[in-house]
């Protein structure tokens, strides 16, 4: 049963610091574990985050995790959190491909980085593009919550996808659950709905939408996972290359990162990650082509799917692979190879030349 989320989301803005909490925002801002560091204290380590509040819980999550590691990062000032706004963050009024798609979320703290200004940054990895600058390196991925996405209805009369009335409005700025919806339901009508989580389900509450998706993951690091209506399996609603996965970001040559780094990975997690962004990086997706991807490992063997069609979901194409953990590049790379022949040249040629408007008006029809 789904339940309103505004009362959870008064409770998390208590548990969950908010970016003003930290004085706001200039180029960046601190909020460190002390408030003075002694002058012959190593320097602190700078973890770089955007605002959000789940961007907070996952910065707050990987300083969990160092400091249960290194007794020495739970001393005052050893550690501090540098929150920034970008570019996806400060303009919510048009769709994520109307803004360029690519590095929306992650250019600032990629230029705070290579300036030194931080030195490890937290990412959901599915914001991250599949080329990362020179001088930096994503060497490590958490632990991987539940991938699937959450399906929230705006009240209990509708328990699944497939019971959605015809013309039913889904907020969603993901072209990649658009296109799968309209693979289900094209009379469904997708409106762009951008904010961070809270502002979506406050949207949804007031009755703006009928009904929403978000990741799972998301909701469960923010213990807000009872707004789901239901979680949807990947013969549903497939999910995103890099979904529910943490990724850490340094410098090439930080070796005290990189150590730190190394323990936090978990290389199951980063095996996954790895085929689906080589899968990506196949395609040269970019945000007008709707593209989800998602490896496991079961019993000692890797299995991938893959998915990609047209934004108005009336064309489709799927694939399916399994091979050797130590083989999980390459699975990805000749999945996404498999998928642009199959499709043809004339189908990412049609996404290329497209308009954002032409993609929106193909959606909202």
């Amino acid at each position: 049963m789904r339940i309103s989320c505004n009362s959870i989301i008064v409770v998390l803005a208590v548990a969950v610091p908010s970016a003003s909490a930290f004085g706001g925002f200039s180029r960046f801002s601190r909020a460190s574990t002390g408030l003075h560091m002694m002058a012959d204290s190593p320097a602190p380590l700078r973890i770089g985050t955007r605002g959000s509040p789940l961007a907070l819980a996952q910065a707050y999550e990987t300083r969990k995790l160092l400091q249960e590691k290194y007794p020495e990062l739970k001393e005052e000032g050893a550690l501090e959190i540098c929150v920034m706004k970008t570019q996806g963050d400060m303009v919510l009024d048009k769709s994520l491909m109307e803004l360029g798609g690519k590095g929306l979320f992650t250019k600032e703290l990629d230029v705070a980085l290579l300036a030194d200004e931080v030195d490890i940054c937290v990412h959901s990895m599915k914001d991250v593009p599949t080329w990362l600058p020179d001088g930096t390196i994503l060497p490590c991925n958490l632990e991987r919550e539940q991938t699937n996405d959450a399906f929230i209805y705006k009240d209990e009369t509708v328990t699944s996808l497939k019971e959605l009335p015809d013309n039913s409005v889904i907020g969603t700025a993901s072209l990649r659950r658009q296109a799968q919806l309209m693979a289900l339901n094209p009379t469904l009508k997708c409106v762009n709905f951008r904010g961070n989580v809270q502002t979506r389900l406050r949207k949804l509450d007031d009755g703006v939408v009928d009904a929403t998706l978000l990741a799972i993951a998301g909701l469960k690091r923010m213990s807000m996972q009872d707004c789901a209506t239901s979680v949807l399996e990947w013969n549903e609603m497939l999910p995103a290359v890099a979904q529910g996965a943490i990724g850490i970001q340094c410098r090439s040559d930080d070796e005290r990162a990189l150590a730190y780094l190394d323990y936090l990975n978990h290389q199951p997690t980063k095996t996954c990650v790895d085929c689906e962004r080589s899968f990506l990086a196949a395609l040269d997706g970019n945000c007008k082509t709707p593209i989800a991807g998602q490896a496991r490992i079961v019993e000692g063997e890797l299995l991938f799917s893959g998915l990609i069609a047209m934004p108005d979901g009336s064309q489709k194409y799927t694939v399916e692979r399994s091979g050797k953990i130590e083989d999980a590049v390459s699975i990805g790379k000749e999945a996404g190879e498999f998928l642009k022949a199959e499709a043809g040249d004339d189908f990412f040629k049609m996404m290329v030349e497209m308009s954002p408007q032409q993609v929106i008006g193909q959606i909202t029809k």
